[in-house]
């Protein structure tokens, strides 16, 4: 005699601790100008020396959101609250929770070519060419590479160089 399965008779198995990544929330703190790293810092250790009894799931700084850190966790907001004040550099907690929707583009790392175009000016700021002026000629997004001429030089030479090794001086809409 073969046993059938009843559908919908067993609940599938979770395994633990994964609710609670279902029931984490966002929250905002507003920092000191130009102390995100710290108090992301001074939370991690906060949490891992046991000098809080708060969950921390994850934090990020993002460098587009000056002044900001966010934090998730399945707490409640009187508990980040609670971390708040014995955090340094650490203001206060934006009223009410951030959704995932809001902060997701934050999570996406964005090209290192990204705002630089043809005919902007840059320094090179690493390599033989160190703090020479050179204009762009070609961005290669694929390979995050831009192609440059020296700008004083006599004879243009085309250099082409990772895009991080390059500091935007002068943008082309500028001039």
């Amino acid at each position: 005699m073969t046993e059938q399965a009843n559908p919908g008779s067993a609940a599938p198995q979770i395994p633990a601790g994964t609710l609670e990544v279902f029931n984490n929330r966002i929250f905002a703190i507003k920092t000191t100008s130009k102390q995100e790293r710290t108090v992301a810092d001074n939370i991690l250790k906060a949490i891992e020396t046991k000098a809080v009894d708060i969950k921390v799931s994850s934090i990020i700084v993002p460098n587009e959101l000056q002044g900001y850190v966010l934090v998730e966790t399945p707490e409640k907001m009187n508990r980040i609250e609670q971390l708040v004040e014995i955090i340094a550099h650490a203001r206060v907690v934006v009223k009410g929770e951030t959704s995932l929707a809001e902060v997701g583009h934050f999570l996406i790392p964005k090209p290192v070519v990204a705002g630089i175009d043809e005919g902007t000016i840059v320094e090179l700021i690493a390599g033989p060419f160190k703090g020479e002026k050179a204009v762009v000629k070609r961005v290669d997004s694929q390979k995050e590479e831009i192609t440059v001429e020296l700008y004083e030089s006599v004879v243009p030479i085309p250099i082409t160089v990772r895009g991080d090794n390059v500091r935007v001086v002068e943008k082309f809409k500028d001039r």
